[in-house]
This record gives structure tokens, C-alpha cells and sequence, in this order.
């Protein structure tokens, strides 16, 4: 047991005896105790904190996910004016074609104009040889044909069928098979037709 501690002197207002009917009890060292922080405020923390990085997690990915989806539409119609560019750029050439704008102009009844001729606006004279232009003066749009290669059109070839087969009907032995005198052929019902007619 420890040894106890002395006891103060005495001060004057400070009583050193003990109130009657209680008795006096030594005076013993505690021992220090260490408080301990609340655990509650700590877990809490810790769960929103967990809880906060789960939330952000999948709201960076859904916003990920849909910035993708996003580029992807972009991508697709960017695809597609570029495609509809590429025919609208061939429609503008081919609309710049010169065979194009003569065509056009044949079909409207258009001619090529023969020799120049001059209009002198004060007096109404010409010069030049002024004649109008007709249907034959046109000239050719379309090109040539080009020739077919001798190869592709060769000259037709008749060939004679062997003797033995200029025969209908008969077989290597010299019998009728189904010519037109054999009892069910085409040329027997159609005089047995014309007879009962």
C-alpha cells in the first residue's frame, strides 16, 4: 500500500479536522486517466466521406457515359453531312459539265451560231456574211461509239449434221421408234382428227 501523502498545514480558514461522525480517510494518488475520443463523430465521417466517393463515382461515370453517347451522335451525323457534301459537291460538277449545258441547250431547240455577222446600231447595216442558223449546223454532243473488237463479233459457222441423223425415227438398227407412222404419235392423232371432221 502506498504511504500517505502529508497533510497541508494548516492555513488559517481551511479546517483540517474532520466533521464529527465521519471518519477520516487517507489521501491515495489516482491514477491519470486518458480520455478517450468519441468513436460515433468518427464513423460518421468516415460513411459520409465513403459515402460521398461512391455518389461522385457514378455520377463522373453517368456523365462519362453520356458524353460519350453524345460523341457518338455527333460522329454519326457528322458522317452523314459529310456523305450528303460528297453528293451534293458530284451533283454541282456534274451540273457544270459542258455536255450537260449542250444537251440542255438541244433540247431547248438551240443552235450553234454559223459565221460571225456585225449590226451597225445607227444606220441598221451589217456586215459580214449574215445567214441564220438551222438544225443542220448542230454539232455532234454525244461521242463516237467505239468499235467492237473482232473478237466479240466472230463470223457465224454452220456446221452439217452427220447423215445417220438426217433420219426422224430411226434407231442405229433400221426400226421405227415413235416416227410418224408409229400408232401413238402426234402425226397419227391428227389424222385420226381430221378424219372424224
Amino acid at each position: 500500500m502506498s504511504t500517505p501523502a502529508p497533510l497541508p498545514e494548516s492555513r488559517p480558514g481551511l479546517r483540517t479536522t474532520p466533521a464529527p461522525g465521519r471518519p477520516r480517510r487517507p489521501l491515495v494518488v489516482a491514477p491519470r486517466v486518458r480520455p478517450r475520443p468519441p468513436r460515433v463523430p468518427f464513423v460518421v465521417v468516415v460513411a459520409l466521406t465513403a459515402l460521398g466517393g461512391v455518389v461522385g463515382l457514378l455520377l463522373f461515370n453517368t456523365s462519362m457515359q453520356q458524353a460519350s453517347f453524345a460523341a457518338s451522335s455527333l460522329e454519326q451525323q457528322a458522317t452523314a453531312l459529310a456523305a450528303r457534301e460528297q453528293g451534293l459537291q458530284m451533283e454541282l460538277e456534274s451540273m457544270r459539265d459542258p455536255q450537260r449545258l449542250a444537251r440542255a441547250a438541244r433540247d431547248a431547240g438551240m443552235v450553234p451560231g454559223g459565221a460571225t455577222c456585225f449590226l451597225s446600231l445607227p444606220d441598221g447595216s451589217t456586215s459580214g456574211p449574215c445567214t441564220a442558223a438551222t438544225p443542220e449546223d448542230a454539232r455532234r454532243i454525244e461521242p463516237q461509239p467505239a468499235p467492237r473488237p473482232a473478237v466479240l463479233t466472230p463470223e457465224p459457222r454452220y456446221v452439217d449434221p452427220p447423215a445417220e441423223q438426217n433420219q426422224v425415227g430411226r434407231n442405229s438398227s433400221g426400226d421405227t421408234a415413235r416416227g410418224a407412222d408409229a400408232p401413238g404419235s402426234l402425226a397419227a392423232r391428227m389424222d385420226g382428227r381430221s378424219d372424224r371432221g
